[in-house]
């Protein structure tokens, strides 16, 4: 069999204060739903985050909306769990309705120990949860932290296993020694929120989400990541989808994703960077940080015509001067190093040296007087 598995969609993220919902559509219509009509998977596995807030914007639940009612049209079945940054009793609405169209929205413990059964396989989906609820529906004090409460989850599920079917996890935890970035809300401390990922053993592939690199988990788990770049951080990221097939074991075809619009930091003086971008302009969205070694004035009100996408701009020169190191030797030529840099930005001609004379006097003069 095989299952189209990705995760962390986070409709509706916002990357420093901008709506990504565009792009996000882009990736549905135009990166996901052409995949399923090109491999015609058993299945989509949606392994958690579909939102990226538990109270989701109006344009987050219309684009998840749009993506179940072409996956119902198309009769590809889903299996869909929340995450932690879903509100799961708001994804839980007509779930028994869906169901009957072959799209499976698990969001509470107890639902996650009957399997969904397609074709010859036994898919087990457990939805985001917390350990205390897990030691509530066991009646068991002694479960602490998140291996433990996996162990004994896997093994109930294990009851229901029927020996002549493969059998599949999706579930939306962090798996011991697994990459993170930025973008991600960590659910553990010291430790306490890792799942060994021999928790996973007992099935033939476990469909994760939470982490936003594509990674392997141990030898039976996969995380897709997530289809796009969240933060600054993920710059460095090959996204991707997950196409899984299930036979002796497990391989894996990673689907490149191209999204609308890259994330990217892009580092370089003033002048470079402004080159570059009149030579190519960008509709990426990017952090820019310049290596500049004096101020330079409004440099993202002049970037913008060419980065109209701009993220950031860090001048490496203020972080400089804002350093801990000694500079009383420094001083006077760090004054004309400003005052030549707002003559240059400012009125657009260079400092003569007299000027600059001129400047240093009356420099002299002010620190006298105080």
């Amino acid at each position: 069999m095989k299952f189209l598995h990705v995760a962390d969609l986070h409709f509706g993220r916002l990357l420093y204060g901008r709506s990504l919902i565009e792009d996000q559509r882009h990736f549905v219509h135009n990166i996901l739903l052409p995949a399923v009509d090109l491999h015609g998977p058993d299945a989509v596995l949606i392994a958690g985050d579909v939102y990226d807030r538990q109270i989701a914007s109006v344009e987050a639940i219309a684009l998840f909306d749009q993506l179940i009612d072409a996956l119902s049209i198309r009769q590809i079945p889903a299996v869909i769990i929340s995450g932690n940054h879903d509100g799961a009793e708001r994804m839980a609405i007509g779930t028994k309705l869906l169901a009957r169209s072959g799209i499976h929205i698990v969001t509470a413990l107890e639902n996650a120990f009957d399997p969904i059964e397609l074709g010859d396989a036994q898919i087990f989906a457990l939805p985001y949860f917390d350990n205390a609820e897990v030691r509530a529906y066991f009646e068991d004090d002694t479960l602490r932290g998140s291996g433990a409460c996996m162990r004994a989850v896997v093994e109930k599920m294990q009851e229901k296993f029927d020996p002549d079917k493969k059998h599949i996890l999706i579930a939306h935890c962090f798996a011991a020694g697994s990459e993170t970035s930025d973008s991600e809300v960590q659910m553990f401390v010291g430790g306490t929120g890792d799942v060994p990922t021999d928790c996973f053993s007992a099935f033939d592939y476990t469909a994760l989400g939470h982490l936003h690199a594509a990674q392997r988990a141990g030898d039976f788990a996969r995380y897709a990541g997530s289809p796009l770049k969240y933060s600054v951080d993920e710059s460095h990221h090959k996204k991707s989808m997950t196409l899984v097939d299930v036979n002796d074991g497990f391989s894996f075809e990673l689907l490149p994703v191209t999204p609308l619009r890259d994330v990217r930091r892009i580092s370089g003086t003033f002048e470079d960077v402004l080159r570059d971008g009149m030579d190519t302009p960008t509709e990426d969205y990017v952090e820019i940080e310049l290596t500049d070694d004096v101020p330079v004035f409004r440099p993202a009100d002049r970037l913008r015509p060419y980065y109209p996408n701009i993220l950031s701009v860090r001048n490496l020169w203020f972080a400089q001067q804002n350093s801990l190191e000694p500079v009383q030797t420094m001083h006077e030529q760090d004054n004309n190093t400003v005052f030549m840099s707002f003559i240059r930005d400012i009125c657009g001609m260079e400092v003569r040296p007299e000027d600059l004379d001129l400047f240093s006097e009356i420099m002299k003069e002010m620190e006298g007087e105080t």
